[in-house]
């Protein structure tokens, strides 16, 4: 039994249909790896064990009545943006303390009625804000493979908790890159959906156009099995597109004849690390012998990227989080008056980033530099989205590195917002396009340090990249290999 944490979702299913296990069984190994290692770690805010084992019992009973949900019984972690009702959900943040979901997020409702099981809320950047989970307002999340080094962000914990076998999978949300680096720096396979294919109803909002949920998990099948569940159209959110959802999981293939795969020529630049570069440029060989064809693609734009990017996510952060002022939830600090309060309250409750990007992004909207930053940011925005819409015309997916480097050691780059900043340039582009992105592990550096393989297709072709992801996982290793974790006293 002590087993059953580090099952993939699809063998743990396979498992709970044969009976070779049950739901309480798998959730209480979970629990367990929890209670052994997350003291190290840190990937878990709350973890609510009566209402799991209460949950898995329930999904027992459902399958003993003959209930053939293919989810049914699996227990997930879900990052600390996702309302859930009755639970807390404070973004990582002071200002949410003591606020209570009063309702579901589409996505927790939509696994809910597939029969998952949730564990708790796992750690994040404050709302969302940060590549490295350093910025959450209650605790430091660890990378698995090397406790002094940072998990990524903004969903450290949902990376960290896959990548520990401390929940089968996790939902995370990506607004520059904030599943696919996490990702790639824990060793796990993280997807960032098409804008629109999964609805955002109920996540609180970062920055409204960039904002995507979706899966982290320890392999391409458990990926697609759960985009499955919680992609389609949603009348409670306006943006969600009324597109098909297919059976990702039925169209993964072993092989890659007939894909073309585009390498951008301006990803692999100075400033890249060399064993990151080498790591990807062995993927990219893999994928050819696999089958596909690859050719040299340009993304002219993509320089402006991560300026557009800090424009765009800013000026809609310091619109989305004007709601948290103290008066309906939250923290409250009284002031001598209504916008005194509002001042101390925001003093106490938001954290350096958050004040950061606030401040900029109220200056981008602010009379007078509206036109010059923020209506100039969404042009190149639409010079950066034809790029790929021309790439798209030579190839089927394209090939990227996730990050320029590995996982770096914690606080190497607070003091450098910029750096930080940088860190997502790779990603960014593709939030900013709408289209859809996939992370897979693809090697390690010789610090024994995960790095990813990042794979783009074009908008709801998430078929196509899951499937370039699954051919490449089938022929490496990559995927199956596990921290060194010793339980709460020791040290990988």
């Amino acid at each position: 039994m002590s087993m059953l944490n580090q099952l993939t979702v699809a063998e743990a299913a396979g498992k709970l249909a044969r009976r070779a296990c049950s739901s309480e069984e798998l959730v209480r190994a979970v629990l367990a790896a929890i209670e052994r290692t997350d003291r190290q770690i840190g990937a878990y805010l709350t973890v609510d064990a009566e209402s799991a084992l209460a949950q898995a019992r329930a999904a027992d009973a459902a399958r003993a009545a003959g209930d053939a949900r293919p989810l049914l019984g699996i227990p997930l972690g879900r990052k600390d943006l996702l309302n859930v009702a009755g639970q807390p959900c404070t973004c990582g943040s002071r200002i949410l303390q003591g606020y209570v979901a009063p309702y579901d997020a589409t996505v927790i409702a939509r696994l809910r009625a597939a029969g998952v099981v949730f564990l708790g809320r796992v750690n994040m950047d404050e709302f969302a804000m940060g590549g490295s989970t350093e910025n959450s307002a209650y605790q430091v999340t660890h990378n698995p493979w090397n406790l002094d080094c940072v998990p990524g962000g903004s969903s450290g914990g949902s990376a960290a908790a896959v990548a520990a076998d401390e929940a089968l999978a996790t939902l995370g949300s990506d607004t520059g890159g904030s599943i696919r680096q996490p990702a790639a720096f824990c060793g796990c396979v993280g997807l960032k959906p098409t804008y629109g294919r999964v609805s955002r109803y109920g996540l609180t909002a970062f920055a409204s156009s960039l904002d995507q949920i979706g899966p982290l998990t320890k392999d391409v099948r458990d990926t697609a099995l759960l985009l499955g569940a919680i992609a389609g159209r949603d009348e409670m959110d306006s943006t969600s597109l009324d597109a098909p959802v297919p059976d990702f999981a039925a169209q993964l293939g072993s092989d890659l004849k007939g894909l073309r795969l585009g390498l951008p020529k301006e990803y692999f630049i100075e400033g890249l690390d060399a064993e990151v570069e080498r790591a990807v440029r062995a993927a990219v060989a893999r994928c050819r012998d696999l089958g596909a064809d690859v050719v040299e693609i340009s993304l002219p734009h993509s320089q402006y990227a991560v300026a557009v990017y800090y424009i765009i996510a800013t000026a809609e952060a310091s619109a989305n989080l004007a709601r948290f002022d103290g008066v309906r939830y939250g923290l409250r600090v009284e002031g001598a008056d209504p916008i005194d309060q509002y001042g101390r309250t925001r003093a106490a409750g938001f954290g350096q980033e958050v004040k950061r990007r606030i401040i900029l992004g109220t200056y981008v909207l602010s009379s007078g530099y509206h036109d010059a930053y923020y209506l100039r940011a969404q042009k190149v925005r639409t010079l950066i989205r034809r790029d790929f819409d021309a790439a798209f015309r030579q190839c089927d997916a394209i090939l990227t590195p996730v990050a320029p480097t590995a996982a770096y050691r914690f606080g190497e780059k607070l003091a450098d917002p910029l750096q930080m900043y940088l860190g997502d340039m790779f990603t960014i582009p593709v939030n900013l396009a709408g289209i859809c992105a996939l992370s897979v592990p693809c090697g390690f550096t010789t610090a024994q340090l995960p790095v990813g393989l990042h794979i783009v297709g074009p908008a709801l072709r998430e078929d196509v990249i899951l499937k370039v992801g699954h051919a490449y996982e089938q022929a490496t290793d990559w995927h199956r290999r596990k921290p060194a974790l010793r339980g709460d006293k020791g040290k990988p």
